[in-house]
């Protein structure tokens, strides 16, 4: 096993020692039984994961199992609680949300992302120069194994290239026109993460390790992102939300989610990805999904054997309930057929009492057997699968208008300065719209329009009388963040609403989290329960923005599934380019409006 070792914990931006040459001791990304809790509550489980080189690992999971912990914990940011970790000494780290110093300059950080690269280049000069005055064997031997190793981290590094892919880094990642004169603090935070990550790149570290890389991309960057990670050699590990991106980037899945423990069974996807990419995981759950030989991406593969597991899982759970009804019935009938003996006729007096005991025992042994299979069944059976987020179960007519035909909501020449300009916008009671453009063209002030929190500074917006509109806001608050779910469920729908449709019915909220604070909920969290607000009143129209943001793959996929049969208009403003792929209705591209 490589030992373990000490790396910046700021991969992307930390200050690197010049004068050092790191030494690669390990290939590998390695934990060996991981643990690690806060407070009480555990969060990675005995966690054991090989990512040997040349493997794209992505990590998903329900939001909170420990993907972005794992990652820091394989960094050196954080130290497990139990457990060990190795990895190669140049292994870089991409941080979700930036640390950064806001003075230092985005020219300083380019730098310093580069005077690593520097450094090896220098020692690999140095190395050869000792190798052409080396005097004897023995200096000759010290200086071929210097130089052998400083090409070999030279290579690596690709440093020859390092100017040339600097720009094309910059250019790649959209922020080329920004001058590098600028400080970290002058920028947005978008424009930060992309410059952490083209710090990132340029470091050409042995291993990345990547938390919500494509967030604050657009799709150029990310596609320039995508073709870097896949020619990368080294291990490289991620964690996202972005569909796409897993299904074009990841060798392999490693789903860390320890709700899978209790399903009992076995994945056959999981001797897939072991076999198939080298990569092995175990603990937490974990399961391991290698992508196919059929020329389909991981995530592709994923969601087939994810259906076909939550087919089994139907199929066990709905023949174990059959078979317990079954048994309940037959034991209770047996043993009450053991209770109620009949008096024997003429022609068995002699022989009754002998038959009579076989005939009992025999029934006893069936009910005893029979009894067993019941206590073992009822022990071990399969909890029932959640249901999937559906809105089939809103009563016909409870969202529609006494005159459902006409137009619900319809914007004429609206302005808002400097955001947005609509010429003509109709929204119908079957309405399916999908609004798209890059971040400023105006897609979440479109949504505020419709939904009459933005007033436009000229032009209409009209509505249906009584006409119910609900938004699902990018960035939920909640204006009492003390308050708790279930007051707030309950303040919303009403006692008897509430009472009819159970807030944990829904599933998007787990009963623990249903008396906590709703500011101490996750952010993630917090938009579940802005959207089981909007389900159990549904609107006539549903106003999305950016509504895969902050939600698990799973619940991702059940809502966009879902959209599909919503009693009313349905309107989506979002850059999810697997949502956008997949969309079947209307599309309403916007553009950012001219400066001046």
């Amino acid at each position: 096993m490589p030992r373990s070792l000490s790396i910046p914990t700021e991969a992307a931006l930390s200050p690197v020692d010049a004068d050092r040459v790191p030494a690669v001791v390990a290939d590998h990304l390695r934990a060996e039984g991981v643990s690690r809790s806060y407070g009480e509550r555990s969060v990675l489980t005995d966690v054991s994961l090989t990512v040997p080189p040349g493997a794209r690992v992505g990590l998903i999971g329900e939001n909170g199992v420990g993907k972005s912990t794992l990652l820091r914990i394989l960094s050196g940011a954080e130290e497990p609680d139990q457990g060990s970790i190795s990895r190669p000494a140049r292994t870089g780290f991409l941080w979700q949300e930036v640390r950064f110093a806001p003075r230092d300059t985005l020219a300083s950080l380019v730098e310093q992302a580069l005077a690593e690269v520097r450094a090896i280049e220098r020692e690999l000069d140095a190395a050869g120069i000792a190798l052409g005055e080396a005097s004897d064997a023995e200096q000759l031997l010290q200086a071929s194994e210097r130089y052998d190793a400083a090409l070999a981290a030279a290579e690596r590094a690709d440093v020859w290239t390092a100017d040339s892919r600097r720009d094309r880094v910059l250019a790649g990642l959209g922020v080329s026109g920004i001058p590098l004169d600028r400080t970290l603090g002058e920028v947005s935070g978008g424009q930060r993460s992309r410059f952490a990550m083209a710090a990132l790149l340029l470091r050409r570290p042995d291993a990345l390790l990547l938390d919500e890389p494509t967030n604050h991309l657009d799709d150029d960057a990310v596609e320039f992102l995508q073709r870097q990670l896949v020619g990368w050699s080294g291990p490289v590990m991620f964690a996202s939300h972005d569909r796409a991106f897993l299904d074009a980037v990841a060798t392999t899945l490693v789903d860390l989610d320890p709700s899978r423990a209790a399903l009992g069974g076995h994945s056959p996807a999981a001797d897939a990805g072991r076999s198939g990419s080298g990569v092995q995981a175990s603990g937490n759950g974990a399961t391991v999904f290698g992508a196919p030989s059929t020329g389909e991406g991981a995530f592709t593969a994923y969601l087939v054997h994810k259906a076909g597991e939550r087919e089994r899982w139907e199929r066990q759970y709905r023949d174990e309930q059959d078979e317990l009804n079954a048994l309940r019935h037959s034991t209770a009938v047996t043993a009450r057929a053991t209770h109620s003996p009949r008096a024997p006729r003429d022609n068995d007096k002699f022989i009754g009492v002998f038959k009579g005991q076989r005939v009992d025992a025999q029934i006893a042994r069936r009910v005893r057997n029979a009894q067993g299979r019941l206590d073992e069944l009822e022990r071990d059976q399969v909890r029932k699968p959640p249901a999937l987020l559906s809105f089939a179960g809103i009563p016909s007519g409870s969202h529609a208008l006494d005159d459902s035909a006409g137009t619900l909501l319809q914007v004429t020449d609206a302005r808002v300065e400097h955001r947005l300009r609509v010429d003509r916008l109709r929204i119908e009671p079957d309405t399916r719209l999908l609004v798209t453009g890059p971040n400023g063209a105006g897609k979440s002030t479109l949504l505020g329009l419709l939904a009459g929190t933005i007033t436009p500074d000229s032009g209409t917006v009209s509505r249906r009388k009584a006409l119910r509109v609900g938004l699902l806001e990018q960035d939920v608050r909640f204006a009492d963040p003390a308050a708790t779910p279930r007051a707030l469920y309950r303040s919303a729908l009403g006692e008897r609403r509430a009472e009819q449709l159970p807030l944990t019915s829904l599933g998007l909220l787990a009963p623990r989290d249903l008396d906590r604070p709703v500011g101490a909920l996750s952010v993630g969290q917090q938009r579940r329960f802005a959207l089981a607000l909007i389900i159990a009143k549904p609107p006539h129209v549903f106003l999305l923005d950016e509504p895969t943001n902050h939600l698990s793959l799973t619940l991702a996929g059940e809502l966009e599934d879902a959209l599909g049969s919503y009693p009313g208009a349905v309107v989506v403003a979002s850059h999810d380019r697997w949502l956008r792929r997949r969309w079947s209705g209307d599309e309403l591209p916007l553009a950012p409006l001219p400066i001046g």
